[in-house]
């Protein structure tokens, strides 16, 4: 071979290798800076906004409240509200109102999971979806919650990734099969005593969560405000896969998910 023909094949060679090493790098940094700056999940639902009033700690069957503020203040900002001073109260059906906030930034209803997953190349992540389709209604006699019933849409779950939620419609949680998710009460709540406006109230509510085509009895744990025309609730469970015999998501970009995920809600109701 003439030494110009080396040369050259030597240069293509050197120019090869540096393309390959640059890609490497590029991908690693690409890698790198998803794993440790990438824009962070939606948080945890948390307490209610509404109200200033802190929170009880729950009894399997009652809730306790609290007030900062004097109880003759309370008594006539419920009396103004329509609260506890009122002829009404909170007694009636009150149905769960998607007007309310925006799904954009989490300020309205939804229901949705986070479950932790291992992918390839990034490492650990918080997968976060959620569905703004949730409908559903609350019934409240005196100091006592008798019936509610959630529904929902779990075709409208969004995360931060398309391709997760396409997978979710075929695997896991098969929502084209299996399209949504409801959870019934079957005990009554005691709430202890007639919640007051903007007293944050927390309570286990016990009932029936259908999920995947299975029924499960489950416990959730909720916080709830009353202020003026609105009760606001949230809450979380953990869900075992198994349990309702979801089994877990696979991909090439996924090496492992959790055996666990959890349930969280963030409810709007106004009166019916």
């Amino acid at each position: 071979m003439p030494p110009a023909a080396r040369a050259g094949g030597r240069r293509a060679l050197v120019i090869g290798l540096a393309a390959v090493i640059l890609v490497v790098v590029v991908a690693g940094a690409y890698g790198l800076w998803y794993l440790f700056l990438r824009p962070s999940g939606p948080a945890a639902v948390g307490a209610p906004s509404l109200g200033s009033v802190s929170t009880a700690t729950p009894s399997s069957a009652s809730a306790s409240v609290s007030s900062s503020a004097p109880a003759s203040s309370s008594a006539a900002n419920a009396t103004a509200k329509g609260g506890s001073g009122s002829s009404t109260g909170v007694d009636g059906t009150w149905t769960v109102n998607t007007s309310i906030g925006s799904f954009a930034d989490f300020s309205g209803s939804f229901v949705g999971y986070r479950v932790q997953e291992q992918l390839a190349s990034v490492g650990g992540n918080t997968a976060v979806g959620r569905t703004p389709s949730v409908s559903g209604s609350l019934t409240i006699s005196g100091t006592t919650v008798t019936a509610a019933e959630i529904t929902a849409d779990l075709t409208g779950l969004k995360s931060d990734d398309g391709r997760r939620d396409g997978q979710l419609s075929r695997q896991g949680l098969q929502t084209s099969q299996y399209p949504t998710a409801t959870f019934t009460l079957s005990s009554p709540i005691d709430l202890g005593s007639v919640p007051s406006d903007g007293a944050k109230v927390t309570v286990n509510a016990t009932g029936q969560l259908t999920l995947h085509g299975q029924t499960r009895d489950v416990t959730i744990t909720l916080t709830a405000v009353w202020s003026g025309d609105t009760i606001e609730v949230t809450g979380s469970t953990e869900i075992t896969f198994a349990d309702y015999g979801i089994q877990k998501p696979s991909s090439f970009a996924v090496l492992s998910i959790a055996d666990t995920g959890t349930l969280e809600l963030q409810l709007f109701f106004t009166r019916s």
